[in-house]
């Protein structure tokens, strides 16, 4: 079975440029945890919830958020109260940065006449649960884990 036969040929994409909101409103408004990102028509990258995720969870070291534990709620106002506004600040800032900024820049990809087993194996090995499927350098569709697993499905009821 071929990637073809289970790919969604009409994938919800974002563009680089759009603002973290835009993904967000995205994955949810259509019920998926990952999607394309094109800078115009051209593949960049995918955003996923797990890079959503990760602007609240990078350590203070690296310039990101610290988020309290449910106990340091109570003291961090009395403890280090420039640490919770700068806390504050950083996260009202999050829905402006632009996708471009958070999405995975490190790209696999299969094409339509790729096996799903091959996909399979990508994913696999590279702890991903999407794929986009791109034909002569354009961006032609996407196959996630769930894909494959009904194409599975759909093999045996053919057996």
């Amino acid at each position: 079975m071929k990637v073809r036969d289970v790919m969604n040929v009409m994938p919800v994409t974002v563009q680089a440029e759009a603002p973290v909101s835009e993904a967000a409103r995205l994955l949810r408004e259509n019920k998926i945890s990952g999607m394309p990102v094109l800078d115009g028509e051209k593949l960049v990258g995918v955003v996923s919830e797990s890079d959503l995720l990760r602007l609240l969870s990078v350590e203070e070291k690296e310039g990101g958020l610290w988020l309290p534990s449910p106990f340091e709620v109570f003291e961090v106002p009395f403890r280090d109260l420039v640490k919770w506004e700068k806390m504050h600040a950083a996260i009202e800032e999050i829905p402006k940065k632009n996708v471009g900024n958070v999405m995975s820049r490190n790209l696999h990809e299969v094409g339509p006449e790729d096996s799903i087993e091959e996909a399979a194996g990508i994913m696999t090995r590279h702890r991903i649960n999407r794929l986009p499927v791109v034909e002569n350098g354009r961006l032609v569709g996407i196959v996630t884990r769930g894909d494959i697993i009904s194409g599975l499905g759909m093999k045996h009821a053919e057996d």
